[in-house]
């Protein structure tokens, strides 16, 4: 089990990973973040947004799946938005240099620190 900053130490290893934080979707704040580049404190709050939006799409469709990530392709960024399953409520956020990224890698990555994260 891996602590919050333990895990995003890890995530900043990335070949183009730029910032990453654990945003608590219920209020938008960060629960830890690392790297720079951008606000991520007004990016958490509004990607939060984007999470919210989904999830009650999902509802009005009736829908009974679950967030696996949400990919926003910029022309020079990926941002990777990841839910965590074990913990409601709570999601990774990921800013990626579009030219750097191994996208796929990036996404499995997110996927396997997740699974070690611990609160």
């Amino acid at each position: 089990m891996a602590t919050i900053k333990q895990s995003l130490d890890e995530l900043m290893k990335l070949d183009g990973i730029l910032c990453i934080a654990v945003v608590d979707s219920g209020s938008g704040m960060l629960l830890g973040s690392a790297g720079g580049g951008i606000n991520i404190e007004v990016a958490a709050a509004a990607n939060t947004e984007v999470v919210r939006a989904k999830l009650k799409a999902m509802r009005a469709l009736g829908l009974n799946d679950k967030i696996e990530d949400i990919l926003i392709t910029l022309g020079k960024q990926y941002h990777i938005l990841r839910p965590l399953s074990a913990k409601e409520g709570v999601f990774l956020y990921g800013v990626f240099d579009r030219h750097r990224a191994n996208l796929a890698l990036a996404r499995l990555k997110l996927q396997e620190v997740e699974k070690d994260l611990s609160f």
